[in-house]
Parts: C-alpha cells; structure tokens; sequence
C-alpha cells in the first residue's frame, strides 16, 4: 500500500510539473502591468463603444455587440525612459514567440511603431491587439476581446464607432501621453 501510495505522489509531482508553462502570456503582462509604478492600465466598458448613427449596416452593429472587452496598458515615456526599453522588450518576445498571436499588418506613422495581431481563425477572430512604441509617446498594448470578429468587419465598424458615449472626454488620455 506505501508503494501504491509513493507512485501516485511522484505521478502526481511529475504531471503537476509538467502541466505548469513557463511561456509568457499578454494576459499575465497586462496584470504584472497593473501593479507596476508608472503605468496607465484601462479597462474601456463596451458601452463607451456606441454608433455615431444608426445608419449602419447590421454587420456593423453585430460586430460591435460581439466586443466583450476592451483591455489598454500604457507606459508614457516621461520619466520612464529606462523602463521603456525593458518593456518593449517584453512585449515583443511575447508576440514573436508566442505562436498564437498571428500578425495582422505593421505601420509606422509620426515615429510610431505600430502592429496588430489576432487570435483565432482568420474569419473568426478571438482578441485583436494592437501594440506600439516611439520614443516620444512611451509603450502600450490594446486587447480588443470579443467572439468570432472579423477583422474586416471590425475595420468598418471602427469607422462608425465613437468612443466616449457619455462625454467623458477620453482625449485626457493622450494629454498623459504629452507629458500634460
């Protein structure tokens, strides 16, 4: 009965060892991120995503009702200028070793490096990313999640969308980009 008993522990040790990964994930970044001095994490509710008008296709309306969350995390560059390079760092070998994120397109545009990457399948996306770094604005990451997108359809939505239904003022966030 002892051996019975040692043989299940060590096959449990073994398979609880092996089971654990050691890969890095966005989703553990984003909430390492949120501890960390310096950082701006948002969690942006779907409802601030409203139509400009209601004259919209019906894709429209259905791919913006299949965004479950939207996910942003951002370090501005001033007076984190070490930190910026360490994080860009991290989050490019999370993109480039990490198989299921597939890249969608790369831009760079006013000293902004920007890429977008998805999960899923082309015609139905899981997350879309978008991540970017320059030396004047800092580092972040965006985490659009939703079910069965497709990125066309999401480009077109994107165009109709206005974010800020509420009159928040969302533009304060890129005041802190600025340094304001």
């Amino acid at each position: 009965m002892k051996n019975i008993t040692k043989v299940l522990s060590l096959l449990l040790l073994v398979l609880m060892v092996t089971s654990c990964k050691n890969e890095k994930s966005l989703q553990g970044y984003l909430v390492e991120s949120q501890e960390k001095t310096g950082f701006i994490t948002v969690d942006i509710p779907t409802s601030f995503l409203q139509l400009k008008s209601e004259d919209v296709s019906e894709d429209v309306k259905a791919t913006l009702k299949s965004i479950r969350k939207v996910n942003v995390v951002a370090l501005p560059i001033k007076g984190n200028e070490a930190a910026y390079e360490v994080e860009k760092g991290k989050l490019k070998s999370i993109f480039t070793d990490n198989k299921e994120y597939k890249s969608l397109m790369s831009m760079k545009a006013k000293g902004m490096h920007v890429n977008l990457y998805y999960t899923g399948d082309t015609d139905s996306i899981d997350e879309v990313i978008a991540f970017g770094y320059g030396k004047e604005a800092g580092v972040g990451v965006a985490r659009l999640l939703g079910e069965n997108m497709n990125p066309a359809k999401i480009i077109e939505m994107m165009n109709n969308v206005k974010i800020d239904g509420d009159n928040v003022g969302l533009e304060q966030f890129s005041a802190i980009f600025k340094g304001k």
